[in-house]
């Protein structure tokens, strides 16, 4: 069995919330080993959803310093030593009162790169956000309505775990970078760039233009189809007997459609409520 890509890689990380635990879960899954600093009082997470805090600490080293104790700080600065990657989601203000600005860490631990994840780009670090201000910002909410996923947030994690990878392939070949910033709003913007350049607004041809990439409604719910390609446009009319309109899915249930379309290789699947 080959070898996870980032075993040996010792991550710390001191992020709560979700973007960084997302994160740090995410090079675990790579291989690495993580050791989550917590504070005294643990990570919101935890208390909000017992099983989602389980799932992004899993296979995880868990330690709760109170940073502001020099004691607890010491002992960071051992994990530190022996660490890789520092993963951090505070604003720089914060970073630097409990001593880690990257400044201060650069020349104490030659080996490390830290990965910071803000809210805003530069010179917008210390600006409060959260993923509800991020994706509003961008197109991507239809109001009254809330997202059903944190959309920033998570893609931001996935922008942090590149980050981590890159720095640590830089520092491989010359040691010259060791440090980025990951800003959760340049993760919205980017998610967003299909609706900025019409693909999914209205009227788009993956915003409704299309009868091949639509939601239909169907008995007791609702399908999803996304016969984009033309061998399934194709397909799609001579198993249907024409294009789909509004009532060709209304005999069925969504599950008796999901397995028709998979006897047939088509894309459709039933949307779960």
């Amino acid at each position: 069995m080959a070898e996870a890509p980032l075993a040996g890689i010792r991550v710390v990380t001191v992020a709560v919330n979700l973007p960084g635990p997302a994160a740090a879960a995410r090079l675990a899954e790579l291989g690495a080993s993580v050791t989550k600093v917590e504070p005294p009082e643990g990570d919101p997470v935890a208390a909000i959803s017992p099983p989602l805090y389980e799932r992004l600490t899993a296979g995880q080293t868990i330690v709760r310093l109170d940073l502001k104790e020099p004691a607890a700080r010491e002992r960071l600065d051992e994990l530190l030593a022996d660490a890789d990657v520092l993963l951090t989601s505070s604003r720089p203000s914060a970073l630097a009162r409990m001593g880690l600005s990257w400044t201060e860490l650069e020349p104490r631990f030659p080996r490390l790169v830290q990965v910071a994840i803000v809210g805003h780009p530069a010179p917008g670090q210390e600006q409060p956000g959260h993923d509800l201000t991020y994706v509003g910002r961008y197109g991507l909410l239809s109001p009254p309505e809330l997202p059903r996923t944190l959309v920033a947030d998570l893609g931001g994690a996935e922008r942090a775990v590149t980050a981590a990878v890159a720095l640590l392939l830089a520092r491989e070949a010359d040691g010259t970078e060791r440090y980025a910033e990951v800003a959760l709003a340049d993760s919205a913007a980017f998610f967003a760039l299909p609706w900025t350049y019409g693909l999914t607004a209205s009227g788009g041809p993956l915003g409704g233009g299309s009868p091949f990439y639509r939601l239909y409604e169907a008995r007791g719910g609702w399908v999803g189809v996304a016969a984009l390609e033309p061998r399934f446009r194709e397909r799609l009319v001579a198993e249907l007997g024409g294009e789909p309109t509004g009532e060709t899915f209304s005999d069925r249930t969504p599950a008796e459609w999901e397995s028709w379309a998979g006897e047939r290789d088509l894309p459709i699947a039933a949307v779960v409520g």
